[in-house]
């Protein structure tokens, strides 16, 4: 799921130029997500486990596939927001997931990291809700009167 994120966030922040701001923020998740990353694979690593390779590539060309199909849309910016707002709160509810399973699985010991996963989806999460309209709006700015781009 993170990768599949990781892979997201790259495509979209390449391609945000015209949104300073939503380019920002989704740098500044990135740096974040790559965070996630390494907190996952030690919680895998206490667990005894790796990352599935097959699994992380199979959601990155997922991911870059779903890039793909809003760079051809005019609106991208918006489905991306859109997107992203749902996105956003997947992995919020696997990170619950994860803090619910830790303590039965005997790793209690990982929920801080998890925990502070979890919490930096929230930012994101918020972060996306509270600035769809404001996004929204940013593109019908960018349009001239007949919904050309301007």
């Amino acid at each position: 799921m993170e990768r599949q994120a990781q892979e997201l966030m790259e495509r979209q922040s390449e391609r945000a130029g015209d949104y300073p701001e939503v380019q920002g923020k989704l740098r500044q998740h990135l740096a974040e997500t790559r965070g996630q990353l390494t907190r996952l694979e030690e919680c895998l690593k206490a667990c005894g486990e790796s990352p599935s390779t097959v699994k992380d590539t199979a959601l990155a060309l997922v991911a870059n596939v779903a890039a793909l199909g809003h760079a051809v849309a005019p609106d991208e910016i918006i489905k991306n927001a859109l997107a992203n707002n749902a996105f956003e709160h997947y992995e919020i509810a696997a990170y619950k997931s994860l803090l619910a399973l830790a303590e039965p699985a005997g790793m209690s010991q990982q929920t801080q990291s998890l925990q502070a996963s979890l919490a930096e989806e929230e930012r994101m999460a918020a972060w996306v809700d509270q600035n769809v309209k404001t996004i929204t709006l940013a593109y019908l700015a960018k349009k001239d009167g007949a919904g050309r781009q301007a």
